[in-house]
């Protein structure tokens, strides 16, 4: 969006020149153009495209409910100054989509679930907004809205982030005299209690769940409900702990944006785009100690800004599913053309007032342009590396899958790839998409089907004494033909699955590269009923970074570039085979998706050590670690700044509680 420059503030935001003007002017731009797809009493908001898998009316809903967060966030940093007259237009909305008899009345929260989480977004913002809408509404209209609520009530929500999403409505409802339950809401308190893992983070639910919803829901809803329940002495005696974790895992957040202010493309709902902002405005409203202000402001101001300048929202003025511009295999099947506006929480930083200290610090910088670094995030099972020197921030995955140690499920490209960044994605349409290439290990069976890890053990998450990050894992191989007709929720599927060998693999992260260590155990590991390996052992491949091209290249190395970046494979002993996978329209980075790749010629051998140096950096390098025995355990890396580093392979697998290396 070209007219947001005219905002610049190169003293006040020597990184981004973004102010509150730009978040204001952007979220005007937004509600303006919505209107223009509304109905004629504003309830029902259908953008354009085909509808989502929940049908139009829920569509429609998700249009109301959506936008409605970003005219609440604007007016309540107002303090109620609505030159848009955005409450009176949506005040038509919510007196229309609430009435029973009206044509154009919303889907209830007992006619289908999708409503239960729409009637959170309403309820906050009835909340952040209540002297200068809901206190305003005709007594007729807050009865109805009160009754279009109230089904939330002793329902049944998904034991994940939606817990919240009831408590919210509920404590809204007590909060203006409606129907509620004490029971429900101590009970979904203690529900989410389980969610808490290491440093701050949550999971999203029982499973090793990692993503976007980390920040933008399980952080958020929190200290926001705290907020409207502020004086119940659960909610205050609450309230620490909540900022507590908060102010950790921003900690860890602000080392996962790139320097373009690229989020993480990884996990489910990515088509919410600046919705990842939310995390870092909370921290700001709930007044977090660290980090500084004029680093929120620099990581949120980033991600919109990415985002906005590479097509989002589109010359319309409509966010379409995808991730910069339109790009529909992003969206999961639930997905439709108003769910692209949970970005709305991404203004979140609106409700601040213009005299905030998150608004008037200079912004401070991002870790990524500060310095190099590698951090262990243990929750998610992370090892994060940082380059300044191209901005670029990578993610070794050894702790997230969407699923619990032992299953066998596909390999999600969104959860269980061995990598991502800020500058990738992993291959999300086409064959690739199930059949894992891109950042993966893998077995191929007698027709060429890749193994998937789903189910993996972590095994270790540490640093070396050198500062060099290592992680390890380990799986059975399986070949899964999945259930026809389940729903795309961007997890793995379940089918019918055929067991291989036990895969170990142990990664040290240094810079731009990962030295990555494979092997297959003589032995099958005992872990269960399922735990005997089968004796096939078929070839091994072992896929590198998928770059982001704007055409299709072809090479017989395993290395690529797109004028910017540079991505490659460096193969030992051997993994003699090699090439790039170019594969178009995969991924809603480039046309193209250039996967450098290596294998073996003929069946892994058992009990032996495989390595490849994998790159991903906006330089071509010039040499890659060296890696060499000091014994059959004993692994020595050369890295190319200098730095030696002695691997006890023994140690790495051994799993968790042992000692560093």
């Amino acid at each position: 969006m070209l007219m947001l420059r005219e905002f610049d503030d190169l003293r006040l935001s020597p990184y981004t020149g973004w102010t509150r003007n730009h978040w204001a002017a952007l979220a005007d731009h937004l509600l303006l153009s919505a209107r223009r797809y509304a109905s004629a009493s504003h309830a029902r908001v259908s953008f354009p495209g085909p509808p989502g898998g929940y049908g139009p009316d829920v569509d429609a809903l998700e249009g109301f409910a959506r936008t409605f967060l970003a005219a609440g966030f604007r007016v309540a940093g107002e303090d109620g100054r609505d030159p848009l007259g955005l409450m009176e237009w949506y005040a038509h909305g919510l007196a229309t989509g609430t009435d029973p008899r009206s044509p154009e009345r919303w889907v209830r929260l007992d006619e289908h679930d999708q409503a239960k989480v729409e009637a959170a977004s309403i309820a906050l913002v009835l909340h952040l907004t209540r002297p200068w809408l809901w206190d305003r509404l005709d007594p007729i209209v807050r009865e109805r809205v009160v009754d279009y609520l109230a089904p939330a009530v002793g329902a049944d929500y998904p034991p994940i982030n939606w817990i919240w999403f009831q408590i919210v409505v509920e404590q809204f409802l007590a909060s203006v005299g409606g129907p509620f339950e004490r029971k429900d809401i101590e009970e979904g308190l203690s529900f989410t209690d389980d969610f808490a893992r290491e440093n701050g983070w949550y999971a999203d639910g029982a499973e090793r769940a990692y993503d976007h919803y980390a920040g933008w829901a399980l952080q958020f809803y929190p200290l926001m409900w705290s907020e409207m329940a502020a004086g119940d002495p659960a909610a205050d005696s609450r309230r620490p702990r909540y900022l507590e974790r908060l102010e950790r895992y921003l900690g860890d957040a602000v080392h996962l944006i790139g320097a373009d202010g690229s989020p993480l493309v990884q996990g489910r709902s990515l088509i919410y785009r600046f919705a990842a902002a939310t995390q870092f405005w909370a921290g700001a409203r709930a007044g977090t100690a660290t980090p500084a202000p004029g680093l929120l402001r620099r990581a949120a101001s980033g991600i919109a800004r990415h985002f906005t300048e590479r097509g989002a929202p589109d010359a319309d003025g409509v966010l379409t599913p995808g991730w910069h511009g339109a790009w529909p295999p992003l969206a999961q099947s639930y997905s439709g053309p108003g769910s692209p506006y949970w970005a709305a929480k991404g203004f979140f930083g609106l409700s601040l007032p213009a005299d905030h200290p998150v608004w008037t610090a200079v912004e401070e910088p991002l870790p990524v342009e500060s310095g190099d670094y590698r951090r262990v995030v243990r929750a998610p099972g992370w090892l994060v590396s940082g380059t300044r020197a191209d901005g670029v921030v990578r993610v070794i995955n050894h702790g997230t899958d969407h699923s619990h140690p032992g299953t066998h499920l596909t390999d999600s490209p969104l959860y269980a790839r061995l990598g991502y960044s800020t500058a990738t994605s992993p291959v999300l349409a086409g064959a690739h998409a199930a059949d894992p290439l891109d950042q993966a290990v893998v077995l191929l069976d007698e027709g060429g089907r890749p193994s998937h890890r789903t189910g993996f053990e972590t095994l270790l998450l540490d640093h070396l004494p050198s500062g060099t990050a290592i992680g390890a894992s380990r799986w059975q191989a399986h070949w899964v033909t999945p259930e026809t007709g389940s729903p795309d929720h961007g997890y793995g599927r379940a089918g019918t699955v055929r067991l291989g060998p036990w895969i170990d693999l142990i990664s040290a992260v240094r810079g731009p590269w990962e030295v990555r260590l494979v092997r297959l155990p003589a032995t099958a590991v005992e872990r269960g009923p399922l735990a005997e390996a089968a004796e096939e052992r078929g070839p091994l491949r072992v896929g590198g970074w998928p770059l982001p091209a704007s055409e299709a290249v072809h090479t017989d190395t395993a290395a690529v570039s797109n004028g910017t970046m540079h991505s490659c494979v460096v193969a030992g002993r051997g993994l003699d085979l090699r090439g790039v996978v170019a594969a178009q329209n995969s991924s809603p980075l480039a046309p193209w998706t250039l996967v450098p790749w290596c294998a073996t010629t003929t069946s892994a051998l058992p009990d032996t050590w495989y390595d490849v140096a994998v790159f991903l950096g906006g330089q071509e390098p010039d040499r890659a670690p060296v890696l060499s025995w000091d014994g059959p355990a004993l692994a020595r890396v050369a890295w190319p700044d200098g730095t030696d580093d002695l691997l006890d392979t023994a140690v790495a697998l051994s799993g968790p509680g042992t000692p560093p290396l």
